[in-house]
């Protein structure tokens, strides 16, 4: 098994939380009907592994949760009501051989420094159904963001492991779920604002993405001037403003099913 290397925040993988900003709870908030979806396809599992828990996001889409989360702020962050995270890391987790009935990983998998050896653990403590909720790179660029700040989807598509790999780092039989994004999402993940454009020019909101960590101020300025103008002289609603009364959007969001 393979350790990652870890920031000074302890995150693992290429992202450190402690720079995300204070602000990532108020943007990053679970929504209900994506957490129905997770829920269906953990099924009946009593005992729940959440890997790379972050702030307890859709754990109560789960019965009983053991949380792992390698960053001391996400530790930090999560609300008393939760169990305390356990400081661990996908790629070497300290649980025996079927342990848990399902295990889950959540906007997570993309950060990990060792996607493989990760998911072969998460494989290794459980019995049951391993549930990734992830983005498919594949559509990843198909985003209207593209347009304003291409840097960023490139990035996105880049981190993000593709469904293939995923299924077959497993090694158990599969499925793939698109899962809509409500226009009013509650979840700031960038696709969340595929109708509300206005509110990606909060700094904040971008700031809880962890793709536009990756890119420089001037892409950010980019970003804010393009769209701000085209919003200004109507040309972003000529083209997408379909999606304002659009009240579900099919992107990039899957959830990857696998068993044994």
């Amino acid at each position: 098994m393979t350790t990652s290397a870890r920031t000074q925040d302890g995150s693992a993988g290429d992202v450190d939380h402690g720079t995300v900003g204070s602000g990532y709870s108020d943007y990053r908030r679970p929504d209900e009907r994506i957490a129905r979806f997770v829920a269906e396809a953990l099924g009946d599992a009593r005992t729940v592994l959440n890997v790379g828990a972050g702030a307890g996001s859709y754990e109560n889409a789960a019965r009983t949760v053991t949380a792992v989360e390698p960053s001391d702020s996400m530790r930090a962050r999560r609300p008393v009501r939760l169990a305390p995270a356990i400081d661990a890391v996908a790629e070497h987790l300290p649980f025996a051989d079927g342990e848990f009935d399902a295990a889950m990983t959540l906007f997570s998998v993309h950060q990990w420094s060792d996607v493989k050896a990760g998911l072969r653990e998460m494989r290794r403590v459980t019995r049951g159904p391993v549930v990734l909720l992830t983005c498919d790179p594949a559509r990843v660029r198909d985003f209207w963001l593209h347009r304003y700040a291409p840097e960023v989807l490139e990035t996105e598509a880049r981190r993000y492991p593709t469904v293939e790999e995923l299924a077959s780092a497993l090694g158990s039989t599969g499925s793939v779920q698109s899962v809509p994004i409500p226009l009013d999402c509650t979840d700031g993940f960038n696709e969340a604002y595929y109708g509300r454009p206005e509110l990606l020019l909060d700094p904040a909101a971008r700031q809880a993405c962890s793709a536009w960590s990756f890119v420089d101020d001037a892409v950010r300025e980019r970003f804010d001037q393009g769209l701000r103008h085209d919003l200004e002289t109507g040309a972003w609603d000529e083209e997408f403003g379909h999606l304002r009364h659009q009240t579900t959007y099919e992107g990039s969001l899957v959830i990857v099913r696998a068993t044994p």
